[in-house]
Order: structure tokens, then sequence, then C-alpha cells
């Protein structure tokens, strides 16, 4: 069983920058592809950007592509998110998952992230 913990949420001012980790439990961590989601009520779940598992390809969501990037260190068993140049439609809970079996099989329980205008 993989377990994920997010960290780096909080409080930002719009025009600035956060930097979200995923810390991942297990010895695996290096085979399988993460990802990073953002959820807000009343929204569907919104894909933010992947990764693969050695880190060779990334893809983003089109509200995101340009202003953050994803990127992984597996020595730490960490994936981590920089979000530059936020805006308050930002604002959302965000999630890291875990791909396995041809799904996102593993999630975390989400940090939130509001950037205020």
């Amino acid at each position: 069983q993989v377990q994920l913990v997010e960290t780096g949420g909080g409080l930002v001012q719009a025009g600035g920058s956060l930097r979200l980790a995923c810390a991942a439990s297990g010895r695996t961590f290096s085979t399988y592809a993460m990802g990073w989601f953002r959820q807000t009520p009343g929204k569907e779940r919104e894909f933010v950007a992947g990764i693969s598992p050695s880190g060779a390809s990334t893809w983003y969501g089109d509200s995101v592509k340009g202003r953050f990037t994803v990127s992984r260190d597996n020595a730490k068993n960490t994936v981590y998110l920089q979000m530059n140049s936020l805006k308050p439609e930002d604002t959302a809970v965000y999630l890291c998952a875990g791909r396995a079996r041809n799904e996102w099989a593993y999630w975390g329980q989400g940090t939130q992230v509001t950037v205020s205008s």
C-alpha cells in the first residue's frame, strides 16, 4: 500500500509562488507516474500536472501551462509542484496521486492553496 502526504500549501497573494511537495511511502515510488490534481467545492476534480516514473516526461493542464512545473526526486520518494504567477482562480485543495494499473490508484489527503487578489 502506498501512502501520499502533501505539504506546502498556504495563503499567497496573486502573482506569488508556492512549492508543494508530496512524500510517498514504499519502495516502488520510482516505478509509477505521479500527478497533481486540484479540487474546489462544486467543481469536478481538475488535472493539473503529471510526471513519468523517471521524470523524463511531464504534462500539464491547459490552465497552468507555463506557470506550474512538476518534478520528482526518486531518491527522496517525493514529487513537487512549483507554482508561479498564481491567480485567485488557482485557489483549491491540491492533491497528489500515484498511477498504477492504468489508473490513479493512490491519493493523498490534499493541501489547501489560497490565492488572494
